[in-house]
């Protein structure tokens, strides 16, 4: 299972290394796309030139007014001053604002300079030893083209994310209604059984010959299941949560798994004095939050450590911290963006689900955060806890 996730999780940036490959591909080929067409406006304004040179030189200007309005000036896109020394006199497809002569003179001496930066300006020899210059720029479609594709990468970009989240969301529900669906199916199973042991409680009380010393432990343990039961069939629901004393919830279910685990497993709970550690609550849920993330130190560390659980308020007075480490065999650095993932465990047998459960009741039920405060190999893991007050 731990493959599966991994193997998504390599999927989905081969998917957006490809799409990264192909926006880079659109914008090298769209630039070469502008220098074509830059290419071939140049050469139809060398065209433009050569005919106005022509026909400014010929001697019968009527003969080729025809050519100059027509077929010359039939260009109509490609932006084009034309001056002299004195500054420019005529022009074509410049978008102009309303503007007094005099201030017109002005923009397109603007408008010089800034063709005059994109491209050096041809310039023509007249007879009587004056010179012209066209200047030029490119036309509106190329800039059209230039930035579409950045446009187009953006809104790509947009509805991508956008498709991400839906589907995100679409998936987390459809994980949802699985995790709660296998939550309640979980408890109603757990319920006959139960009703069995208690039974066999009961007639155990009778015997004479069964050890009476033992039922209260037993007790405790049915107790135990009804716990969990509950906590199975809450899932999907609305938990309620009061004001606890998150000390108190701790020593209950320490206590608890003291008996449990190995006598080579100690465990130490500080500081016992500090009782004003409330926080919003579910006790059952919050219970198995710290069953689940002890039982997985007892495992890491072989049946024997110690696992020390910290409390206090936060310094903004927001949160109370918990903090439990073990001091078992650790979790690789490569391993710790994934322990919260189902299918992540460490262990031959298991679903891998423990630390996901954990992870959704503190962020789901109680609004707090988890996460792995620190990790070494061979030294121990910490896991911190933040339950808003």
């Amino acid at each position: 299972m731990v493959n599966i996730y991994q193997n998504k999780e390599k999927l989905k940036w081969i998917i957006v290394g490809i799409a990264f490959l192909l926006g880079i591909f659109s914008i090298i080929y769209t630039q070469i796309l502008v220098q074509q067409l830059a290419e071939t406006e140049r050469k139809q304004i060398d065209l433009f030139a050569k005919a106005y040179e022509f026909i400014i030189l010929s001697e019968n200007d009527e003969e080729f007014n025809f050519v100059l309005t027509e077929i010359v000036f039939a260009e109509n896109s490609i932006p084009i001053i034309l001056a002299d020394s004195l500054g420019p006199f005529d022009h074509r497809n410049i978008i102009m604002p309303e503007l007094s002569p005099e201030k017109e003179t002005e923009f397109l001496k603007k408008e010089i300079l800034k063709m005059a930066e994109e491209y050096q300006p041809i310039e023509i020899d007249l007879n009587d030893a004056k010179k012209q210059y066209i200047y030029y720029s490119n036309s509106p479609a190329i800039g059209q083209i230039k930035y579409f594709n950045y446009v187009q990468i953006t809104v790509m970009s947009i509805l991508s994310i956008l498709a991400y989240f839906v589907f995100s969301s679409a998936r987390r529900a459809e994980q949802n209604r699985v995790w709660v669906g296998l939550a309640k199916e979980t408890a109603h199973q757990l319920g006959t059984p139960i009703s069995s042991l208690m039974a066999w409680i009961e007639f155990f009380k009778t015997d004479p010959n069964f050890d009476q010393s033992i039922i209260p432990e037993m007790t405790k343990d049915i107790k135990r299941l009804e716990m969990i039961t509950s906590r199975f069939s809450s899932i999907g629901s609305e938990p309620s949560l009061k004001d606890e004393n998150l000390l108190e919830a701790v020593e209950n279910i320490i206590g608890y798994l003291q008996k449990r685990v190995s006598t080579k497993v100690k465990f130490i709970i500080t500081p016992k004095f500090d009782h004003e550690l409330y926080a919003k609550l579910n006790v059952p849920l919050f219970e198995w939050i710290i069953e689940n993330i002890c039982k997985n130190a007892v495992d890491a560390m072989g049946g024997a450590g110690k696992i020390e659980i910290y409390l206090k308020n936060s310094k903004d007075g927001r949160f109370v911290i918990l903090d439990i480490n073990d001091t078992g065999k650790g979790i690789p650095k490569s391993k710790l963006k994934t322990v919260f993932q189902p299918g992540f465990t460490t262990k031959k047998r298991g679903w891998g689900l423990g630390l996901t459960l954990v992870k959704r009741i503190v962020e789901n039920y109680h609004n707090g955060k988890i996460f792995v405060l620190k990790s070494e190999i061979d030294v121990g893991t910490t896991f911190r806890i933040l339950i808003p007050k």
